[in-house]
């Protein structure tokens, strides 16, 4: 198994004012932060103004584009925080996977979850079909709060930490052995889709 730990991009993907994405967020990066395997690049889509697809971008979201391509270049993987919106997933989520190609190809993919009773998961279930066509692999296991609105005490740690623990141990658990799996593989020979 290579030393060299697996960078994985952490895409929260929620800009509404008001969101439960930080909280989420924050504790996924406590929980992963623990693994010496891991370097954690967080990117919050709430910093990241991209234009929408076949918008010609401003200065500033051109910048913002600029500054965001090469830290998904550079993943090995991709853990992806989302909350679920009538059953489904946010646009800026939507807008800045389709902003790129070739920086999610042969990679994979993780999901962290949330929202009403559903978790999030429908959101998860519809991400599955897009990044398929990105040609990415998304890793079986996922991170999902239900009900997040009560899942979290003041202290920003979930009221019951086994099932979240224990689900995001064995999602970050594939997620590296697919990490390494396809960083050996592009580097044996280049993936072209």
């Amino acid at each position: 198994m290579s030393e060299t730990p697996y960078r994985v991009a952490v895409i929260v993907g929620s800009s509404r004012q008001g969101r439960v994405a930080p909280t989420v967020a924050e504790w996924f990066l406590r929980t992963a932060g623990h693994r010496a395997d891991l370097d954690l690049d967080v990117i919050d889509l709430a910093d990241h103004p991209l234009p929408h697809l076949g918008e010609e971008p401003t200065a500033e979201q051109a910048q913002c584009l600029a500054a965001l391509s090469p830290r998904l270049a550079a993943a090995d993987a991709f853990v992806v925080i989302t909350p679920e919106y009538n059953h489904s997933f946010p646009a800026v989520l939507k807008n800045a996977i389709d902003w790129h190609r070739a920086e999610w190809q042969a990679k994979p993919v993780g999901f962290v979850s949330y929202g009403g009773l559903g978790g999030g998961l429908r959101a998860v279930e519809q991400l599955r079909l897009i990044f398929a066509e990105l040609h990415t692999v998304t890793v079986r296991d996922s991170v999902s709060f239900h009900g997040v609105w009560a899942a979290f005490g003041e202290d920003g740690e979930p009221v019951d930490p086994t099932v979240p623990n224990g689900a995001a141990k064995g999602m970050l658990d594939q997620l590296t052995w697919w990490a390494h799996t396809l960083r050996d593989a592009r580097a044996a020979r280049p993936y072209g889709a």
